[in-house]
């Protein structure tokens, strides 16, 4: 998905962007870059690979060199970025969060125009950043052209931008990812970000989250609003239930909290119809963790951790960019406590499951290391459709999905109509549980049972309509 971190200070933020942005490092996995402003100098920029390494001590020797009171930081799943930019509106560095799906509609009608070319990344792509820019060039102020670039895209896209005088940033326009604002306790400055945690040691507190496409200018000094926030909201579900890091909050609502009420609601549903009578029951490191201590909490079942991941050399299974090799790293960073397995019926709970290799291997390990049976419970309802608007999943197809596999299997076409998927979502039609028990064979679980919709919703106790679902039903 990728994440951002920017500071504007009365004095040096490099210490600040530096960790800022470091903090952000859960949500991408390729690229990561600086870029900093400083009057007299300019601006100073540098941009690693982090597929083999972590972020800090990448930049480390950077920062040494890097002076400037402003500055922008990412952390990117995909594209080189900050970006530097010379154009009409002077020299200034952009970095975006979010997903274009008609690149090629819109480089094509910027080249109709006289632009000349795009750098290509190394796949032969076009830097979709870079794109972005190009669309804010094409308006007479940054305000306009930031909001031109994000009317035009189709998909969804949160920016920030840095030039001379202070940064911009710009929410996407239905909210689909966050940007919150953070405020220097002894008045230096302030921060725009990603996470709302990543600034609470740092000397910030939380000061104001942006609204969806809401455009803010950010200083020094302070920030205001230079265009209005839209009425409708659709934030990613996804954040509360794996994205987003425990100690963060979007629209007021901290993750951990809300995976912990997910984890009654999944208690609560096995203790009405009396599903299973498991002797523990155990996340998934590490974001499945919280969604099991609200099970054990709701349930009385103890709670226990019958593996734990070895996070020093492998802290996170999708750092491979092929997929062979992020299943490997998957089995090989979970090492079994065997005296909290034997023997014993487990229940365990992760976030989700995407094309269920990784928890397919995780429950064979557990019945090699002496488990009596495996109740897999996963935080949300089964992955339907792949998301248009965030890069949130690596399946380069829907056809990775376990659910459209079984779905192919059990239809006899890899193209079901609207109306056909549509029982599959609902949990009280027999596609539905016929599908379950497809996945629970394939995937040797003892029993399976998804987080419904309607009780993940509750769970997040946000107005459903500023929710996207699409993921689970196809719906925004």
């Amino acid at each position: 998905m990728g994440g951002f971190f920017g500071a504007a200070n009365r004095k040096s933020c490099v210490f600040d962007l530096f960790y800022g942005t470091d903090y952000h490092s859960h949500l991408g996995t390729r690229r990561a870059g600086l870029t900093v402003y400083k009057d007299g100098t300019g601006f100073t920029r540098a941009i690693h690979n982090i597929e083999s390494s972590y972020f800090r001590p990448k930049f480390d020797k950077d920062i040494k060199e890097m002076d400037g009171n402003m500055g922008i930081g990412c952390i990117s799943d995909y594209e080189p970025q900050p970006v530097i930019v010379r154009s009409h509106h002077g020299t200034y560095a952009i970095t975006t969060v979010g997903k274009i799906n008609n690149i090629k509609e819109l480089t094509d009608q910027i080249f109709s125009k006289g632009q000349t070319h795009f750098l290509e990344l190394s796949g032969g792509d076009i830097n979709p950043t870079e794109l972005i820019a190009s669309l804010i060039n094409e308006k007479e102020t940054l305000e306009e052209g930031i909001r031109y670039a994000q009317e035009s895209i189709k998909g969804s896209i949160s920016i920030l931008l840095l030039t001379p005088k202070g940064i911009y940033g710009a929410r996407d326009l239905y909210g689909r990812t966050p940007i919150v604002i953070g405020k220097k306790l002894d008045g230096e400055g302030y921060c725009i970000c990603f996470e709302s945690f990543s600034f609470l040691n740092l000397g910030y507190t939380l000061d104001y989250e942006l609204k969806s496409g809401e455009i803010v200018f950010l200083t020094p000094e302070g920030y205001e609003t230079v265009l209005p926030p839209k009425d409708q909201m659709k934030i990613c579900t996804f954040l509360w239930i794996y994205y987003g890091f425990p100690a963060s909050s979007y629209e007021g609502l901290n993750v951990e909290s809300v995976r912990y009420e997910c984890g009654k609601a999944l208690a609560k549903r096995d203790m009405e119809k009396a599903r299973v009578s498991p002797d523990v029951a155990a996340g998934v490191p590490d974001s499945g963790v919280a969604h099991a201590v609200g099970y054990s909490n709701e349930s009385g079942i103890p709670y226990s951790r019958p593996f734990v991941k070895y996070t020093p050399t492998w802290p996170r299974s999708f750092m491979p960019t092929i997929q062979s090799r992020r299943n490997l790293i998957a089995k090989m960073k979970l090492i079994p406590i065997h005296a909290l397995i034997e023997g014993k019926k487990l229940l365990l709970i992760d976030d989700s499951i995407v094309r269920g290799t990784q928890l397919r291997e995780t429950t064979e390990f557990l019945y090699k290391s002496g488990a009596r049976e495996v109740h897999i419970r996963p935080a949300c309802p089964p992955l339907l459709f792949g998301c248009p608007y965030l890069n949130f999943s690596r399946s380069s197809s829907e056809m990775e999905l376990i659910t459209r596999r079984v779905i192919e299997k059990l239809e006899g076409t890899q193209n079901p109509s609207e109306s056909i998927l549509e029982k599959y979502t609902s949990p009280e039609s027999e596609e539905y549980s016929t599908m379950l028990e497809e996945i629970r064979k394939e995937l040797n679980f003892t029993s399976l049972h998804y987080h419904r919709l309607d009780d993940m919703l509750e769970s997040i106790n946000l107005d459903s309509c500023k929710l996207c679902t699409y993921c689970w039903n196809g719906k925004e």
